[in-house]
């Protein structure tokens, strides 16, 4: 089903028109936001607030078991905290099954909690005391599943830890610059600095590849990603949260679909082709050096060009138990080949041995759930975990001496996991799982696309401009501070790195109708040649269009004229907000000095608005838009609540209308011309410039 928070690129996150900005009013909340914000500061130490060292003092699980609405949740907590946790300093990963055993029974303590007082409460203890990857993920995730909660606004998770998005020489000349401060400090010196932050492919680069690391590692691509996987966790659903309005397994298949064809727009206008396609019985020839560093110093592991995947080496060395990851290259080929079969077959087993139909109307959620393995899948144990070991395998980290001491790979973490490019080249073999199954289903006909009465007569787009700019982010969470400095916030350190950004820019689309009705406008963006040049039609490249703009309008009898501009397309987002500015901004609010106000595109995710055009080149490279107007089918599980103001998990509230996801690229049509012949869908050519920043601030001042 179309879903209104499919973010362009990944298919998935955004919001529609009808969640405009709001402007918080309601202390209550006010309040909220305030809290929580102070939980993400400095995580990576002890939190100074005098508060909050009061509240874990004194806080007490076996006196509060009643204050959680399921008490078997805290007493299992407090039993496995007693035994022993991750210990704080330690590098923690979803994909290693102690640590993630440990994250649910967190996130479950703070979603058990009766009230937001015990939930806080429980935070701040958990704050001081839990390892601080644990804790800063499952209250993430808390946070926009509680019901209390819903309305707050997550700081930039690239600001809360740096270390995931920063090169670690950035990390370190914060550090450096954090011990000379404080003796400047006193001598009346400056409290503020600049760090000019470079990609990882600056200082070596292995591969290729690694010259789109302006795009695999821009911050805003990077914490999309991340915040996707903490409103829809691969762990969480079935009688603990229902993503049954959702459809969160067509979702899982959407969004990355959406990632890999923006992922490949953007290498053409590099002058690369297809993403490569792996064997695991062939050495991986892309290597990847990450250029990161963990909290506690210790470096990201880096795969060399030619790594062999085969099983005799990622069994050598130290291994602790029956390591269920050592056997990695096993299970994903085992888990493939049982997907493939349940493609072929058209049906899944239960672990009861019954079958459950893949060619139904719910057919590609189904395999989505399965692929995901989230616990909607129909068979967890028997069709696995595929994605997480296939993250252990490709990741290239070695065996840990035991499941605490570990040195999960940039796969590994979702902060990371888009900078290295055997992700793009794993998910695509997922998607090849996805089209085998589409391919099975029956091909759209020219009839089943068309809109009797409908047609759009033209397309205009403004001259297509991208180019690079300056972006700040604090980098002051990378650094240790003292109590005093804790408290009077006084230590500023900022990394400045370029970011691809795009000229404003207006379309307008033409249709004329022969009577008023609703319709549902589509845009999506895609390639018209391949790398040397060869035309491709549509119908044979439709798995790498992402989806530009979608929307309802009013058509009027007669001619129509659609305008929109690029900054309207709900499926991206602004640039979020830094964590001081949105500090000042609650406290301004609840001291009655200023106001709050949440974007709707912020208070979710989405895609950033920055890469809503692929970078192009200087001679322009050629795109092109497919615009395709359909009847109006109103979404038929929609929950609506007039209280949100942006779509809340699980509530069905995102949808827009009742078509498929990515619909008509989702599935295959009954001949080549289909697209290209039903009167209601257009298909604009245009060339995409890239400039430099000072040519276009050239320009704009010669033509004032």
């Amino acid at each position: 089903m179309k879903l209104t928070i499919v973010a362009l690129v990944v298919g998935l996150c955004a919001l529609s028109s009808s969640y405009p900005q709001q402007q918080i009013t309601d202390k209550g909340l006010l309040q909220k936001q305030k809290d929580i914000l102070r939980l993400f500061r400095y995580v990576n130490q002890p939190s100074y607030y005098k508060d909050f060292i009061e509240i874990a003092q004194n806080f007490n699980f076996e006196q509060n078991y009643n204050n959680y609405v399921n008490q078997e949740v805290a007493k299992y907590y407090y039993q496995i905290y007693q035994y022993g946790l991750l210990p704080r300093g330690q590098v923690f990963s979803v994909f290693y099954q102690e640590h993630l055993q440990q994250a649910i029974a967190l996130y479950k303590l703070f979603y058990y909690a009766k009230d937001y007082q015990t939930f806080y409460n429980t935070a701040v203890w958990a704050r001081q005391n839990v390892n601080e990857g644990v804790y800063l993920y499952s209250l993430s995730v808390a946070v926009v599943h509680r019901p209390d909660t819903y309305g707050v606004v997550l700081p930039p998770i690239y600001e809360v830890y740096p270390y995931y998005f920063f090169n670690n020489d950035v990390i370190q000349q914060a550090s450096q610059y954090k011990q000379q401060y404080y003796g400047e400090n006193q001598r009346g010196g400056s409290n503020g600095y600049t760090i000019n932050a470079n990609y990882s492919g600056y200082y070596l680069n292995l591969n290729p590849e690694q010259s789109l690391s302006y795009f695999t590692e821009d911050v805003g691509i990077n914490s999309f990603y991340y915040y996707y996987n903490i409103y829809y966790p691969f762990w969480l659903g079935g009688q603990d949260f229902n993503y049954e309005n959702d459809l969160r397994g067509e979702l899982f298949y959407y969004v990355y679909q959406q990632i890999l064809a923006r992922y490949y727009l953007e290498r053409l206008s590099n002058g690369f082709g297809e993403i490569p396609f792996f064997n695991y019985e062939v050495p991986l020839e892309t290597g990847y050096y990450p250029s990161l560093q963990y909290s506690n110093g210790l470096p990201f592991p880096a795969r060399p060009n030619f790594a062999n995947l085969y099983e005799y080496f990622y069994n050598y060395g130290q291994k602790y138990g029956n390591n269920q990851y050592a056997y990695s290259y096993t299970k994903v080929q085992d888990y493939e080949r049982r997907i493939r079969d349940a493609i072929d077959q058209g049906y899944i087993y239960t672990p009861e041995g019954q079958k459950v139909s893949l060619y139904t109307q719910q057919g590609i959620n189904i395999l989505g759930n399965l692929i995901e393995s989230n616990p909607d899948s129909p068979n967890y144990q028997y069709y696995g975990a595929l994605q997480v070991y296939a993250r252990h395998l490709l990741g290239y980290s070695y065996q840990p001496l035991n499941q605490y001491q570990v040195a999960p790979s940039a796969l590994e973490h979702f902060e990371t996991s888009l900078r290295d490019p055997a992700f793009y080249q794993f998910y695509k073999r997922v998607l090849l799982y996805f089209q085998q199954y589409q391919a099975n289903l029956s091909a759209y006909t020219e009839q089943d696309l068309a809109y009797q009465g409908v047609e759009v007569t033209n397309v205009q787009f403004d001259r297509l401009v991208t180019y690079f700019d300056y972006f700040y982010s604090d980098l002051s969470n990378a650094i240790y501070v003292t109590p005093e400095e804790f408290n009077g916030e006084q230590v500023q350190i900022r990394a400045r790195q370029y970011r691809l950004n795009h000229k404003a820019f207006t379309y307008k689309i033409y249709v004329n109708s022969n009577q008023a009705q609703k319709a549902s406008v589509r845009i999506y963006l895609g390639p018209k040649y391949d790398e040397y040049g060869r035309y491709i039609n549509i119908s044979q490249n439709r798995q790498n269009f992402v989806q530009f703009d979608h929307f309802v309008y009013q058509l009027q009898a007669g001619e129509n004229t659609i305008e929109r501009n690029s900054r309207q397309s709900y499926f991206y987002q602004n640039d979020r907000t830094s964590y001081q500015k949105l500090y000042q901004s609650v406290l301004g609010a609840l001291n009655g000095n200023g106001q709050f106000n949440v974007d709707s595109n912020e208070a979710y995710f989405g895609f950033p608005r920055r890469f809503l055009l692929p970078k192009g080149n200087y001679g322009g490279y050629e795109y092109q838009f497919y615009v395709i107007v359909s009847p109006y089918v109103p979404y038929q599980g929609q929950q609506s609540d007039s209280k949100y103001y942006y779509p809340r998990v699980g509530s069905g509230a995102q949808y827009l209308d009742n078509y498929p996801l990515g619909y008509p690229f989702d599935r295959p049509v009954y001949y080549d011309q289909v697209y290209y012949n039903i009167p209601n869908s257009y298909i604009y050519s245009a060339k995409i410039y890239h400039r430099d920043v000072e040519d276009i601030n050239a320009s704009s001042a010669s033509t004032q």
